[in-house]
């Protein structure tokens, strides 16, 4: 059964991808063919990745598709997407330089980018936490009635 808030929380997390989508967009549309680092790539393919891919099948397979909702992808999709989402905003908050020398507009971006992004990422340790207790809840629901059949069977 889904939880009611859990809706509010994927709107949430497609308005912070697209918000983190466009800022990065931004910054690689800035640099006309100069070099800019790899974690701006990296923060563009999670915008799109949430945005796009996890976030609606998250909040989408369990309802129209419980066949592609299998109780382990579930889980997974929601760890890989709470790592990429820490691995991103840590790595561009580490490659900004401080707040007093970020004078310029694309720099500004980037820090939008690391604070939503750390936003993203909050949003998923708390969607990861209750997928990982609803799969114990599933794997022990699943046993019991794995033995009561078991006991109905004589086995």
């Amino acid at each position: 059964m889904a939880l009611p808030w859990i809706f509010a929380v994927r709107i949430a997390q497609i308005i912070f991808g697209l918000i983190v989508l466009a800022l990065t967009a931004y910054v690689v549309s800035t640099f006309n063919g100069w070099s800019y680092s790899s974690t701006v790539d990296f923060n563009l393919f999670l915008g799109c990745w949430t945005t796009f891919l996890a976030t609606p099948y998250l909040a989408a397979a369990p309802i129209y598709a419980p066949h592609l909702a299998h109780p382990y992808v579930i889980p997974a999709v929601e760890v890989i997407t709470m790592i990429f989402w820490f691995a991103g905003f840590i790595a561009m908050g580490a490659e900004l330089p401080p707040a007093a020398g970020c004078t310029y507009s694309t720099c500004r971006a980037l820090q939008a980018v690391t604070v939503f992004g750390s936003f993203e990422w909050a949003l998923f340790v708390v969607t990861t936490y209750f997928a990982i207790v609803d799969l114990m809840n599933h794997r022990r629901s699943g046993e019991s009635a794995q033995k009561t059949h078991n006991a109905h069977l004589g086995v």
